[in-house]
């Protein structure tokens, strides 16, 4: 089979690699047939976190399964799945309080599992990990479109909503205009909050996000985007996304939430430990930090029932696509802010 791999900084390439084969009762045997290029990707990509040169690439896969272990029950050979950005084994303690990215028996898709930027994946807990779309969706290539997010920013959107406590008729921030920032806008508006200030530093984002329903948006930098941002919300909100993962969008989220609010973050955290987190900041305004890693599976069916009803489409957020070969092209789009995100198809 072939994957996209990663050599060092600024360097993917697609290669020949062992295809992955069922080792276990649990295990299936995916095709992947679309997959995607993450922002968390680049921080490897940029060279500003380590990862193994020679390694596999890509965590968001949707695509029909080929093969199952003999104990696999929920899914069988034909079946359209995708599955979130990391598996779980759906019963162990976390996973039965929905907090599969904290899984006892988890794993990365990465190794011998196969990638996801790639043809072939092995899901080595799959009745615990694979969400199947419906029969009637299958092969609706619109629909699947809108599907792929649910493998990771649309559900990390929506855990920075649900983490900040939006809810019915809230004026919410939400700081990031990428991916999972325009996502959490969409979460936002899901979960009723009437206001929604969004932050970045794009136009085109921002245009995007106000087509997801942001009420305003705020492209300036720095204290002066904090100033606009507390402005419009008459001393900032009490529900603010935290959607970037650097330590400047950190504190950001910090400083435009209300006293007594609370940041919902996501954004893998970067640059914090060296430049620290304004804990006084916290302290002193009594607000709340409250988010980390999406538990993706835990939001899976809810949010796929509104994607095809056609009530929750994030689509949009792709704004490049590419065949398996063009992967390293799709990298660069993204590394160079040419793409939002890029879709890939195999």
């Amino acid at each position: 089979m072939r994957a996209a791999i990663y050599n060092g900084p600024g360097d993917i390439t697609v290669e020949e690699v062992p295809r992955p084969t069922i080792d276990a009762p649990t295990d299936a045997i995916v095709r992947v047939t679309h997959t995607a290029i993450c922002g968390s990707d680049l921080w490897f990509y940029r060279g500003e976190s380590d990862r193994e040169a020679g390694s596999r690439v890509g965590h968001e896969p949707m695509g029909i399964v080929e093969e199952v272990g003999e104990a696999v029950t929920s899914v069988e050979p034909g079946d359209r799945v995708f599955a979130p950005f990391l598996i779980s084994c759906g019963y162990c303690e976390f996973c039965r309080k929905g907090l599969h990215t904290s899984c006892v028996n988890g794993d990365s898709w990465g190794g011998e599992n196969g990638g996801c930027q790639g043809e072939y994946i092995r899901a080595t807990h799959a009745d615990g990990t694979l969400v199947r779309v419906p029969d009637r969706h299958a092969d609706d290539e619109d629909t699947l479109r809108s599907v792929l997010p649910l493998t990771d920013v649309l559900a990390t959107g929506h855990h920075a909503a649900v983490s900040a406590g939006v809810g019915e008729g809230d004026t919410c921030i939400v700081v990031g205009d990428g991916a999972v920032g325009l996502c959490g806008v969409l979460a936002a508006r899901r979960l009723g909050a009437e206001r929604i200030v969004a932050m970045g530093h794009h136009e085109d984002r921002l245009s995007v996000a106000e087509q997801f329903g942001a009420t305003e948006t705020v492209a300036a930098r720095g204290e002066e985007a904090v100033e606009r941002a507390t402005e419009l919300t008459y001393g900032g909100a009490n529900h603010v996304l935290e959607c970037v993962g650097a330590a400047s969008a950190m504190d950001t989220a910090i400083e435009v939430c209300r006293p007594g609010g609370t940041v919902g973050y996501v954004g893998v955290p970067h640059g914090v430990d060296e430049d620290g987190l304004d804990v006084f900041g916290l302290f002193r305004g009594n607000r709340t930090l409250r988010g980390g890693v999406a538990p993706v599976r835990a939001y899976a069916e809810e949010l796929l029932a509104d994607v095809l009803q056609g009530t929750l489409d994030p689509a949009p957020i792709f704004t490049k696509t590419v065949d398996l070969d063009g992967v390293p092209e799709g990298y660069r789009a993204m590394d160079e802010r040419n793409a939002i995100k890029v879709l890939v198809t195999l």
